[in-house]
């Protein structure tokens, strides 16, 4: 069997863990299937058994990956109650009346072996109806992994039945807020994208923004106001070390990173202006990609890395602008009332999504790149800063429902469907999304 290894994880130093595809009982001609492109969604009722062998760690990979499923919106998971097979009565295959008696359309099974500090780990999809097996993974990995290979097998799950690949083999980086508004304390700090495995990055000694992943998950660039001027700062997840990016006279913030991961676009307020620049990543090396009088922010790649979008008030108003990744040919791509900000391109590169103010109301909203099919997804008194899942179809934000409100976590589908908060310890805004971690 092939096997990949996972790189060192930043939650959990040096851990390891296997992968190899189980060989299919059957051929996998199931076809239960979903179509996530409406925006009426009637979930897929899906059973997820407990593991048999380790009952332990067999019940708590199965409660977390239905977890993720659940959220998605895409699934709803059958109460366990009403199974009438045990976990270890499924060996070989499982009794598909017993499990159409329930109105499953798909189950997921599996076994797990645990020793010396270590699990083996099975996993198996079922098309209830047609009786047939859709995928089915083996997974070998430390023990203290187990979260991890339940949301791979939540993304495997996923991917096969709606055509897209997951997105809960994730974590989120935010700005994690506590203190009275005049006097607020903010600190960097990261989680799993359900909440598990929370922690601070910074100690509240400064003020810090805008935190944004690399593309590999490993860095998170962010601003911070330390020493005379406020910096970008970059911060390595798996050792904790710190460096500034970039030796700017003025003060630098909204950093982002280059599809590539060896740039970062960000912007330098200096002598009353603010433009955007093209920081080379370790060196000194940087390149202006505006000058105007204007206040030009905000920039964030196409996934191809040849084009910008960022917001300026050079119309007059905060409008949203595309260029080349050179700083050539900028042109206005939004046209609707209100002010724009905060642009995040999609990693399809098929939408643009921002925060919008109009009518004394925030919004998140999306558009496709060109400006055209604007469509506002959320309406209160203060949503912001809109994030990507890697697949492209959730968008995490920040929300504040009244002035009094505690700031709060979001998600929502890109249809406009599945709104759900994401629970944190204490307030948090200004989320980022990583790619799928490997």
């Amino acid at each position: 069997m092939a096997a990949v290894s996972f790189r060192r994880l930043a939650l959990a130093a040096a851990m390891i863990a296997v992968f190899s595809h189980l060989v299919p009982i059957a051929p996998a001609r199931a076809q239960v299937e979903i179509d996530i492109t409406q925006g009426q969604i009637q979930p897929v009722a899906i059973a997820v058994s407990p593991l048999a062998g380790d009952a332990d760690y067999g019940s708590r990979i199965a409660e977390v990956a239905e977890a993720d499923l659940e959220r998605s919106g895409l699934f709803r998971p059958i109460d366990r109650a009403a199974f009438i097979q045990s976990p270890a009565e499924m060996n070989p295959m499982p009794r598909f009346a017993d499990w159409r008696q329930v109105n499953a359309s798909v189950l997921v099974n599996g076994l797990v072996r645990s020793a010396g500090g270590r699990l083996d780990i099975e996993f198996r999809l079922w098309d209830v109806f047609a009786g047939e097996q859709m995928t089915g993974l083996r997974f070998t990995t430390e023990a203290a992994n187990w979260r991890r290979v339940a949301h791979r097998i939540a993304d495997a799950v996923y991917q096969r039945v709606t055509g897209e690949s997951g997105y809960f083999d994730t974590r989120i980086v935010y700005i994690s807020e506590t203190g009275p508004k005049n006097d607020r304390i903010k600190r960097l700090a990261i989680m799993d994208q359900d909440g598990a495995n929370h922690r601070f990055l910074t100690d509240g000694r400064s003020l810090v923004l805008t935190p944004r992943f690399d593309p590999t998950g490993e860095e998170v660039a962010y601003m911070a106001y330390r020493g005379p001027s406020p910096r970008v700062y970059v911060h390595d997840l798996a050792t904790g070390q710190e460096r500034v990016l970039g030796d700017y006279a003025g003060m630098t913030f909204a950093p982002r990173f280059a599809p590539s991961g060896n740039e970062v676009a960000l912007s330098l307020a200096q002598n009353g202006n603010t433009d955007i620049y093209l920081q080379t990543v370790g060196s000194a090396q940087a390149r202006r990609l505006t000058d105007s009088p204007a206040i030009d922010t905000s920039p964030s790649f196409s996934p191809d890395g040849q084009r910008i979008v960022f917001n300026s008030d050079r119309a007059g108003s905060q409008q949203l602008y595309v260029m080349d990744r050179s700083g050539g040919n900028p042109t206005r791509i939004s046209f609707g009332e209100g002010r724009y900000g905060t642009p995040v391109w999609s990693p399809r590169g098929d939408l643009v999504a921002f925060t919008k103010i109009q009518g004394g109301m925030f919004h998140i909203g999306v558009m496709q790149p060109d400006g055209s099919a604007e469509r506002l997804l959320t309406r209160s008194y203060q949503d912001e800063a809109p994030t990507w899942s890697p697949n492209g179809r959730v968008l995490m934000f920040g929300r504040k429902r009244s002035a009094t409100d505690r700031t709060r976590l979001y998600s929502i589908d890109i249809t406009g469907y599945n709104e759900r908060e994401i629970p944190t310890p204490l307030e948090a805004s200004d989320p980022d999304w990583s790619a799928l971690l490997r």
